[in-house]
């Protein structure tokens, strides 16, 4: 495995969860690897006053916990601890970002990556004292964890004030879910394969469903869940991103602008839901009280930093529709929630039926299964013979299970991404055309909500959400995949 050039990876939010969960981890797992040379750095930034020593202690204790039992060693942890330092800085204080400065000198000629893990209010706040106190250089990159504002006004003011900082060919906007190898796999069956193009198309393919669920709750979060919801949380970015990889036209080249310029032609195409329209395209809801893998878990509203009177969503399904010549006619189905019955990450392409089917019992569709978690794996369900005199056809499944075809080591998406930046590479990261392509087709829905959608439906916890989420894909005389 290629070396990566010497960097400096400034991780702001260095003591939050997701430094502490996937950040820190992925950075030991490359230097495991021996990607993290020697003269690399990981600097952690928060205001939190702790000593090097007790950041040290901190992140041990989470890499103990989030990495396998197999990975984590004591001598490989020393080896990587070497490599990692501490900096008080409050996102607010000017003047404390000459004190970040001051670890710099002499280091231009590495690459800087400095990872923004904040709130997206502090965003414009850290560029303006970076850039001040001397920190940004032309070989400097940022990176943006989501949300990236909370609607298109927002989110534009955001890149306005880091564009007027950093060159846009230096700013990543980060979304984990293009890290992941599956999503990956995406493009390598569509545009490395002969035998699906033909097949990629209205005419061929029925419908699309795609389905993130998860079992978790807001886990202390509620404060920040309540100015964010599912639309924002999952729709806007993960949700979108894959309707992006599934329907666009492929490509010229690898080349980042090339991918992300046909990914853009998809957000522009999708019709808008306004109106009235999201009563009839698009459900909302959230959890009650319920069980999740028998255990009991609390509604929602009993979670800690939600008002008792509470309208954010934790669950949203809609219908999507892409005006292209390729996909006229074609719904695909998106929905996420939380606290569902399964973790689950998964797409299900069903294809037509055949013009003229000679078999009675052949009534069950191809079906192509992408699924990203939480076990990767490509399934394609097809009709076969079953053993006899008589010719009964039954659905059947031909099984890709990534993990057991591939023995190379799998790298988590972080670590992919983060490699990425070091390396210069955009493709898995959202151009600042394609976020606002994004938010124009997410704010009607919210606004339709706002004026149409006035109450919130409600499901119970551990289930698969809503009955009004089954009775929208009824409507066009489908099922979800978990219904079949």
């Amino acid at each position: 495995m290629q070396k990566l050039d010497t960097f400096d990876m400034v991780l702001f939010g260095g003591t939050g969860d997701l430094a502490l969960r996937k950040l820190v981890p992925a950075l030991y797992r490359r230097h495991v690897a021996g990607q993290m040379g020697l003269d690399s750095r990981v600097l952690a930034v928060a205001r939190t006053s702790m000593s090097r020593e007790d950041y040290l202690a901190q992140i041990e204790a989470s890499c103990r916990k989030h990495l396998g039992a197999d990975e984590f060693t004591e001598a490989r942890w020393r080896a990587f601890a070497q490599q990692v330092d501490y900096v008080q800085v409050d996102a607010t204080e000017g003047r404390d970002f000459r004190r970040l400065a001051a670890n710099f000198t002499g280091r231009d000629e590495a690459t800087r990556v400095i990872f923004l893990s904040t709130a997206p209010s502090l965003f414009t706040g850290i560029c303006d004292n970076l850039a001040f106190s001397g920190i940004v250089t032309p070989k400097s990159r940022i990176v943006l964890e989501k949300p990236l504002g909370h609607d298109r006004a927002s989110a534009e003011e955001i890149n306005r004030s880091v564009g007027a900082i950093f060159a846009e060919q230096q700013i990543y906007r980060i979304d984990h879910y293009l890290g992941k190898e599956t999503v990956q796999n995406l493009m390598a069956l569509r545009f490395g394969n002969t035998l699906f193009e033909p097949l990629w198309r209205r005419g061929r393919i029925r419908h699309v469903q795609i389905t993130i669920a998860e079992q978790l709750g807001v886990e202390g979060r509620g404060q920040f869940y309540e100015h964010t919801g599912a639309l924002r949380d999952m729709v806007q970015n993960h949700l979108l991103q894959l309707v992006c990889i599934l329907a666009m036209e492929p490509p010229t080249s690898s080349d980042p602008d090339a991918v992300r310029d046909e990914k853009l032609k998809v957000l522009r195409a999708m019709r808008p839901i306004t109106g009235s329209l999201v009563q009839s395209k698009t459900v909302r809801a959230q959890y009650r009280a319920g069980a999740v893998n028998g255990q009991p878990v609390p509604g929602y509203l009993d979670e800690s930093g939600v008002a008792a009177d509470s309208t954010t969503e934790t669950f949203v399904a809609l219908k999507a529709e892409i005006d292209t010549w390729r996909w006229a006619g074609v719904p695909f189905y998106l929905r996420t929630g939380k606290r569902l019955q399964e973790r689950l990450t998964e797409i299900v392409v069903t294809f037509e039926d055949v013009p003229h089917s000679i078999f009675e019992s052949a009534r069950a569709p191809n079906r192509l299964v992408i699924r990203l978690q939480p076990q990767e794996s490509i399934t394609l369900t097809i009709l076969a013979k079953t053993p006899g005199e008589t010719m009964r056809l039954k659905p059947v499944d031909l099984s890709l299970d990534l993990a057991g075809t591939f023995k190379e080591q799998r790298l988590d998406a972080y670590e992919r991404l983060l490699t990425d930046v070091v390396k210069g590479n955009l493709t898995l990261f959202m151009r600042r055309d394609e976020l606002d392509a994004a938010w124009r087709w997410i704010d009607p829905i919210r606004d339709g909500w706002a004026q149409h959608d006035d109450r919130i439906k409600t499901y119970v916890a551990g289930s698969w959400g809503p009955a009004a989420s089954s009775a929208m894909i009824s409507r066009d005389g489908f099922l979800w995949q978990d219904e079949t």
